[in-house]
């Protein structure tokens, strides 16, 4: 999407989080490593940019990723995860 197409982008700042809302049991039973793999998809080499100022694009990966409501639902797994991992 890019920068002027603000319904877009109006839209996808709505919808972002009805979709957490819709995806919370999921995401508070096994929130961690699917945001950790969500994140390396993202972030990968051969991906584009989540956001491009020289081409004035933001994709929806950002609204999700930026998101305090995705770390908030993914907060108990993560920390069952640090436990588990601390015990190991």
């Amino acid at each position: 999407m890019h920068y002027e197409e603000r319904a877009k982008l109006t839209i996808a700042r709505v919808l972002v989080p009805l979709a957490l809302i819709v995806a919370s049991p999921v995401l508070l039973i096994a929130g961690e490593p699917i945001r950790r793999r969500y994140l390396r998809y993202i972030y990968r080499d051969e991906a584009t940019q989540i956001l491009d100022k020289e081409h004035g694009r933001v994709s929806i990966h950002y609204f999700v990723v930026t998101n305090p409501l995705l770390q908030w639902l993914c907060r108990p797994t993560e920390s069952l995860v640090r436990l588990i991992e601390r015990r190991s």
